[in-house]
């Protein structure tokens, strides 16, 4: 396991960890909102944080609330560059075609996922060099009707 990292926060309620190992601290509505069916709105969280050079986080749906009541973040992930200092707001929106969802002030409406990235150097080239799935894109691992699901391994091997 890697060591924590110091993130100073302003916020009346901090993000909090619900079990010991999780990649995700909940995050709670500051605000009630309404979602009617279809809708979308974005929901403040009343958190700042200064995240420390060369780390980012990242703001997910709880499986939770997509499970049971639709409600998912339209841009997940959202980032959070470590240069952010303004309110983490989510973007909610509720996929339920008929009921609608109340969001009530102190409800975990999204998880925040703290993470050590990596700029790139983007080099251009007139080739890439060759990999196992080459241009195989959407799908492309997939199976199709009728078919037997093969594993990459097997499909590498053949």
């Amino acid at each position: 396991m890697t060591e924590p990292v110091n993130v100073p926060i302003v916020a009346s309620s901090a993000p909090r960890y619900a079990h010991a190992g999780d990649a995700g601290a909940d995050l709670v509505a500051a605000e009630a909102v309404r979602l009617e069916p279809g809708e979308r709105a974005l929901v403040g969280t009343g958190v700042r944080i200064a995240l420390p050079d060369g780390h980012a986080a990242f703001v997910v749906p709880r499986s939770g609330l997509a499970a049971k009541h639709g409600i998912t973040i339209v841009n997940a992930p959202g980032t959070i560059d470590a240069g952010y200092r303004g309110e983490i707001r989510v973007a909610l929106l509720n996929t339920d075609s008929r009921e609608a969802y109340d969001v009530a002030v102190g409800d975990r409406i999204a998880q925040l996922i703290v993470m050590p990235v990596q700029q790139a150097v983007f080099v251009p080239v007139d080739e890439l060099p060759d990999s196992a799935r080459g241009e195989g894109g959407f799908g492309s691992t997939g199976y199709q009707a009728g078919e037997t699901a093969v594993s990459n391994e097997e499909t590498q091997s053949k």
